[in-house]
């Protein structure tokens, strides 16, 4: 699987006469392309340019004869590409770095520029700029560009029989929170970078949104991406105002009509074994399980508010969210966190 977009850092003097041989010529060579400026204006004391490609795909090049580096890299003169095509081979032996290792003035620019791109291409997008901007390293990379789109534009986010604007805003309401932003980077690129569409994976991503949704609406801070001692790494860490924490893991079952199992309650049960019977049992306790069976339609999740089957981990939440923002749970044993203000138990 490719990588989320990246940065890559060539340290240097550029100038436009090396951006046209070393990056343009190569470029339009191997697949037809157009270069111009780009629709922003670059950060002060930097030139820039565009490379639209005839595939559809595109790239973006500024420089400077003294700029900040990198974190954790001198400055001097040197260039920042940034694009979903292919690389020239000029720039293969240089480095490659996060969207928010750099300095924030290219970043910015840089991301403005993908951003009306992408709001050009997906106009539909423009109603959820914090979503557009969460997701833009998988929504503008190399591989996965197409089939993350089309995720949220054809399947409404892994929400079933909901309408895309209200499953997005949704998830836009939230983002916009800002309290996933740090983690952006790593966050996003759970949602793939692959050019097939894996529906029962990309859902199962967005569950974390949800779980982190519910906790952060009940009042706890959450830092995803825990590392434990058996190597395993937890969903999420949950922080009271007190200090105290208590560690989430999430998982979420595909809809019975999705997958073998015969019933509602035994796509539960099934989903939270294969969880179990690894990573938490690794662990061997003090994480409290999070099921979100958001992706099971009315009927299914009816049937499983009435059976209420015990998942087989304590302590366990098992919850449905609708694009309303409504949510429904119902725990087993005895969970370490107040959620009363972002759910209805039932």
């Amino acid at each position: 699987m490719a990588r989320p977009l990246r940065f890559r850092y060539a340290p240097g003097s550029w100038s436009e006469g090396r951006v046209r041989g070393d990056l343009y010529r190569p470029l339009d060579s191997n697949l037809g392309a157009t270069e111009r400026d780009p629709w922003f204006a670059p950060p002060a004391g930097y030139e820039a340019r565009r490379f639209d490609m005839d595939d559809g795909s595109l790239a973006l090049f500024c420089w400077t004869d003294d700029g900040d580096g990198p974190a954790g890299v001198g400055g001097g003169p040197g260039g920042y590409w940034l694009g979903n095509t292919e690389t020239p081979s000029a720039l293969w032996r240089t480095d490659k770095h996060a969207l928010d290792s750099v300095p924030f003035a290219v970043t910015r620019w840089a991301e403005r520029e993908l951003l009306a791109v992408l709001q050009e291409a997906e106009p539909w997008l423009a109603d959820f700029p914090h979503l557009s901007w969460f997701f833009l390293p998988v929504l503008c990379s190399k591989d996965g560009a197409g089939t993350t789109r089309a995720f949220f534009r054809e399947h409404a986010a892994g929400f079933p029989d909901a309408e895309r604007f209200a499953a997005l805003g949704f998830y836009e309401q939230f983002l916009a929170t800002g309290v996933l932003d740090n983690d952006r980077e790593e966050l996003a690129s759970k949602l793939g970078t692959s050019e097939y569409l894996d529906l029962t994976r990309m859902t199962a991503t967005m569950g974390e949104f949800d779980a982190a949704r519910l906790l952060v609406n009940a009042g706890y801070g959450v830092e995803p991406e825990i590392e434990v001692s058996t190597d395993h790494v937890i969903d999420f860490r949950a922080t009271r105002d007190d200090g105290r924490s208590t560690l989430v893991e999430v998982t979420r079952p595909v809809a019975p009509n999705e997958r073998s199992a015969d019933t509602p309650s035994a796509a539960v049960r099934d989903t939270v074994r294969i969880k179990t019977s690894g990573q938490l049992e690794a662990h061997g306790g003090g994480v409290t399980l999070f099921v979100d069976c958001s992706s099971f339609p009315d009927d299914d999740w009816l049937a499983v508010r009435g059976e209420r089957p015990e998942v087989g981990h304590r302590p366990a939440v098992v919850f449905r969210s609708r694009p309303d923002g409504r949510t429904e749970a119902y725990r087993t044993g005895s969970v370490p966190l107040d959620l009363d203000a972002a759910l209805e138990w039932v």
